[in-house]
């Protein structure tokens, strides 16, 4: 097997491939996926594995900001990991995603994040369970009851708004000091926003995306700043109850309009597991944000079959993280533990499931500098 990048020439091929792993892209969408991976291939973030000259599996490196706890960096989306019905089991799978971390590594990310099918191959290149998709099934007439102060102006967007869009994300979630969720880069954004079925609204602070699913209404993503364009952007959605009954949102998982809802006794939640893992120790702990009154420090020794492993010391003081080559154990964890612990895993939980062992003196401060309840509200 050779593993290469992709290029135009091989795009009926992946198209052949998805259709055979996932089923066909709706009618229509051929064209829009060509002009969202095309961008890809020309700074190598699609990978073939190639048997002779036919294409084996493919897998894509999505450019992503993600933040933690407030702070933005660079993150690499696994997705479109394909492997033929005719090479399963041949361990094509393992072969091509190794590359994507060598890849993603090369190219600068020091973290990386997927939604997996399956657990155990990507388990074994050092993805770990980190976070989830909430998705809340809402009663629309619960949110038309959301009175808004009648104060935040909003306006429909378009293509042309991606880079406000960009900035809006860079300004909440870094003031809520957010874990978890991601951004597309701005040309993606403008695609998306393209999309003629969408509802799309913007405020000074904050913006809706959502859509009819069949009988209810389908909340892609909402983000405010602010109580007043919360409840005004909720307040929106939920105007569709004369004809839609239920919302289906995808949310934090302590997102303010549980908070603002009438009535709540009982909610149902649907989670779509993602998995995440650090590519680069050093480089992923200097782009975390931490809480600012928390110092401490602590020797970590992380097993990285990858090549990314070793042991540094850890000091977080004023909201910001290093580490430094050490000699000695201290705390030792697979690569898996420590991109669990990076994204709030608590201590007590990786020692027990066998990511961790060593000294356990440094369980707490650790527990405290990377607490976090990670969630994304996009799927990729």
């Amino acid at each position: 097997m050779e593993i290469r990048n992709l290029i135009a020439e091989d795009l009926d091929d992946v198209l052949d491939l998805r259709r055979r792993s996932f089923g066909p892209l709706p009618p229509g969408d051929n064209e829009k996926w060509r002009r969202a991976v095309l961008p890809a291939l020309g700074e190598g973030r699609y990978l073939g594995a190639f048997d002779g000259s036919r294409l084996a599996a493919a897998a894509r490196l999505r450019r992503f900001t993600q933040w933690w706890h407030g702070r933005p960096q660079p993150m690499a989306g696994v997705a479109g990991v394909t492997v033929n019905p005719e090479d399963r089991g041949r361990g094509v799978g393992s072969l091509i995603m190794r590359a994507v971390v060598e890849r993603a590594a090369a190219l600068g990310d020091a973290v990386s994040a997927l939604y997996p099918a399956t657990t155990p191959i990507y388990r074994s290149v050092g993805f770990e369970h980190a976070g989830g998709q909430y998705k809340v099934r809402l009663p629309a007439e619960a949110l038309r009851q959301i009175r808004p102060s009648g104060q935040v102006k909003l306006r429909r967007m378009g293509p042309d708004d991606a880079g406000e869009v960009v900035s809006l994300l860079h300004r909440v979630h870094s003031a809520t000091r957010a874990s978890g969720p991601i951004s597309w880069d701005e040309a993606t954004w403008s695609l998306w926003l393209e999309n003629k079925d969408d509802f799309l609204y913007l405020a000074e602070d904050g913006f809706v995306v959502y859509r009819w699913r069949g009988d209810d209404m389908q909340v892609e993503n909402l983000v405010a700043g602010s109580a007043e364009t919360a409840r005004a952007l909720w307040s929106l959605v939920g105007s569709a109850s004369s004809v839609a009954r239920k919302v289906v949102a995808a949310v934090a998982p302590d997102d303010p309009v549980l908070w603002m809802l009438r009535e709540r006794s009982s909610e149902e939640v649907r989670q779509s597991r993602w998995m995440f893992r650090v590519l680069d120790v050093a480089a992923a702990v200097e782009r975390r944000g931490f809480p600012a009154y928390v110092s401490c420090e602590a020797v970590l020794t992380v097993d990285d079959p990858l090549g990314g492993g070793g042991s540094w010391r850890l000091e977080v003081a004023g909201g910001s993280g290093a580490v430094t080559p050490v000699e000695g154990a201290g705390v030792t964890l697979s690569v898996n533990g420590f991109s669990a612990l990076y994204a709030g895993v608590p201590t007590a939980t990786l020692r027990l499931s066998g990511l961790m062992s060593g000294d356990d003196r440094y369980d707490e401060a650790l527990d405290t500098a990377f607490a976090a309840k990670p969630y994304m509200l996009d799927y990729f």
